[in-house]
């Protein structure tokens, strides 16, 4: 699969534009209501009020490509912690426990704070990836 080798640098951007779109949803829905969900509503100072804020902040600024691998950084370690906290007591398999997405994410992330945020990115216009 070499063909798409050379649209490598082009597919970072859409993988951090996506994964900080997906995420971003998480932020929306607690702290805007939007879309509405389960999550809607938290407190703002409860832990998943916190989380959102930080979804919410941190998921626009991968999306737009501004200090990426920060925020990259940042959100490993909110998913990586979501994991933790919200998943593993519920018992050790990702796939019982419902903790996948968090743990996928964490190391999407995590990824993502070493790759940088590829040519379509804020960061790449300002030449500081």
């Amino acid at each position: 699969m070499t063909f798409l080798t050379p649209y490598q640098p082009q597919i970072l951007s859409i993988f951090r534009i996506m994964s900080g779109l997906l995420l971003l949803q998480h932020g929306t829905t607690k702290i805007l209501g939007f879309p509405a969900s389960q999550m809607s509503g938290v407190p703002i100072t409860s832990m998943g009020g916190i989380a959102g804020v930080i979804e919410l902040v941190f998921g626009i600024l991968l999306v737009i490509g501004l200090f990426s691998r920060l925020s990259a950084f940042i959100l490993s370690g909110l998913t990586a912690a979501a994991y933790f906290i919200a998943h593993m007591p519920q018992g050790f398999y990702p796939l019982l426990n419902g903790g996948e997405l968090a743990a996928l994410y964490s190391f999407a992330f995590l990824y993502l704070a070493a790759a940088g945020p590829g040519p379509w990115s804020v960061d790449a216009m300002r030449d500081q990836s």
